[in-house]
């Protein structure tokens, strides 16, 4: 269990960090993507946060880490309370313990990670084909809707880029720590690098007009599921108890996405207002 512990601190502190990033890029956003700092810091914490999830990825399953990922929905909740004002209700507190008791089903059935095969180009180029198919979809319809559903949707196709970055990141650290880096198709790697860079601008540019909360979730709910249902079809990973584990994990998914989402409404930013509202127990659309 001492590699799940790893791989639950490092993710906890990569969602922080990622937590930190998209508050930073929603600002970035307000500003129309302009200011050197804004972009810097933006791309910092991005990095430190990814750097943490590589690193969690060589200790835990994909499934886990990337479950993990949904606290940075939760670190919203004290970056509102700071970055906007406003106060936090009993029900805000609520969707929080959904989403940690979501995770903790999860972590309580988790195995431990196997060591990941290593792709080959032919598998590596066949996920890399269906991701950028699904990416490219979800983009162009964005582009075609309003600023809220354009933000949701440029958010889901950045989170599904992500999750697979990060299945593909596994594969790499197998490799390197295996054979060496010089095993690693060059391919695999370039796949890991464009999705990575392509799922941070999809979402930098989510946050325009959409504000921090929509995209926020969605990234946080998209990204795990992609991940997780990939870990599961490319390495095999499964949870305890075989069958009633798996619906268990699925109902604890599905309590984890409840809580994600009334936290995005919660912790929505107050638009065109000059002073921020209290966050009410009153449910507000995202």
């Amino acid at each position: 269990m001492a590699s799940l512990g790893w791989a639950v601190v490092l993710s906890v502190l990569s969602a922080a960090s990622y937590a930190a990033a998209a508050v930073a890029q929603e600002r970035l956003a307000e500003h129309g993507q302009r200011g050197l700092s804004r972009w810097a810091a933006a791309l910092l914490l991005t990095g430190g946060g990814a750097a943490l999830h590589l690193v969690a990825l060589d200790f835990g399953t994909v499934a886990v880490v990337q479950a993990l990922g949904t606290l940075t929905l939760l670190f919203a909740l004290p970056i509102a309370r700071v970055r906007y004002g406003v106060k936090l209700s009993a029900a805000a507190w609520a969707d929080a313990v959904l989403t940690v008791a979501g995770l903790a089903l999860i972590l309580s059935l988790s195995v431990e990670s196997a060591e990941p095969s290593l792709l080959t180009t032919a598998e590596s180029g066949e996920i890399g084909l269906i991701t950028a198919g699904a990416v490219c979809v979800l983009a162009l319809v964005a582009w075609r809707c309003g600023p809220r559903m354009r933000g949701v949707l440029l958010a889901a196709a950045a989170g599904t880029a992500f999750g697979i970055s990060s299945v593909l990141s596994k594969a790499v650290i197998g490799g390197v720590t295996g054979e060496g880096l010089r095993s690693v198709p060059a391919l695999l790697l370039a796949l890991v690098v464009i999705f990575a860079v392509g799922g941070y601008l999809l979402g930098q540019f989510s946050y325009r007009g959409a504000g921090l909360a929509a995209p926020l979730a969605t990234v946080s709910v998209s990204n795990p599921l992609v991940a997780a249902t990939a870990g599961v079809i490319v390495y095999d990973e499964g949870f305890r108890f075989g069958t009633a584990g798996l619906v268990v994990v699925g109902l604890a998914a599905i309590v984890m996405t409840a809580g994600v989402i009334g936290l995005a409404r919660r912790t929505a930013a107050p638009s065109g207002a000059a002073r921020p509202p209290e966050v009410s127990d009153a449910r507000s659309p995202v």
